[in-house]
């Protein structure tokens, strides 16, 4: 495949504070959530020589502010075309405040949007949002997949995901950090729930379960910059995985993610 007809992704930025992608392919340029301000992701992209007013699509998973505080902006600014289920567009209408009509597009959970060159699918996850979906992106035959936000992963989500090129999965938190920490135990309750965020040990699990022979790279995303640390993160996931004999560092790579670097684009 030549470099100008590939799909090429940046995880511009990732943790439990603020989250935002960027897809492109020859004809589109997408965002997913923005949950920072416009002007924080107009630096992010320009650190890998983008401009968000080159951006057409901005697809929302929810309406926690860590994923959509900034989508009011970016819509209003650059006119992009913002897609999201019905029940997030009412869960965070007084967060991103007035969208024009013919910038609002729904995209129902469950369902597969073509984008001309792209066609995104979305899937639900088990998050105490309204109704939370996350999304894989096809293009050529080369898929990426994300999956942050979920208190676990279904069987019928890891048929989903299966055998992806490239994945976004949740580290959210070490348990011992989190069972030790300062949180009140409320949070702490909601965060382990069945409708909260996987840990590393779950999200190397997760990753087990969902990849295959074409899965090269993994990034590990949505990391508490209060119960996690990247360099934890990466090792409990790679332990376990060596531990079920896969080929880390061989067969497929495993790549950090930053609440405050992007990572540098790469082709899926």
């Amino acid at each position: 495949m030549s470099e100008n007809d590939q799909m090429q992704v940046s995880i511009l930025a990732s943790s439990s504070s603020g989250n935002t992608t960027y897809i492109e392919t020859p004809q589109h340029k997408i965002l997913v959530d923005a949950g920072m301000s416009g002007k924080r992701v107009q630096d992010l992209m320009h650190s890998i020589g983008r401009d968000l007013k080159d951006v057409d699509s901005l697809l929302v998973t929810h309406e926690h502010r860590d994923h959509s505080s900034g989508v009011g902006v970016l819509a209003r600014r650059y006119g992009m075309d913002v897609y999201a289920n019905q029940p997030t567009w009412d869960a965070m209408a007084s967060i991103i405040g007035k969208v024009p009509a013919e910038h609002q597009h729904l995209f129902e959970m469950g369902k597969t949007k073509t984008l001309g060159d792209i066609d995104v699918e979305s899937f639900g996850v088990s998050h105490d949002a309204a109704a939370a979906q996350f999304y894989q992106f096809h293009h050529n035959d080369r898929s990426f997949a994300m999956l942050t936000d979920t208190g676990y992963v279904s069987d019928q989500l890891r048929g989903t995901l299966a055998n992806a090129n490239a994945y976004l999965v949740e580290c959210n938190h070490d348990l011992e950090m989190l069972r030790m920490g300062q949180y009140p135990w409320s949070l702490k309750q909601r965060i382990l729930s069945d409708t909260g965020h996987l840990s590393n040990e779950d999200g190397a699990a997760a990753l087990m379960a969902c990849m295959g022979q074409q899965t090269k790279k993994i990034f590990l995303g949505h990391l508490s910059q209060e119960n996690n640390m990247k360099e934890l993160a990466h090792l409990t996931v790679a332990s376990i995985m060596k531990e079920h004999d896969y080929g880390v560092g061989t067969d497929f790579e495993i790549l950090d993610t930053d609440p405050a670097i992007a990572d540098p684009l790469f082709a899926v």
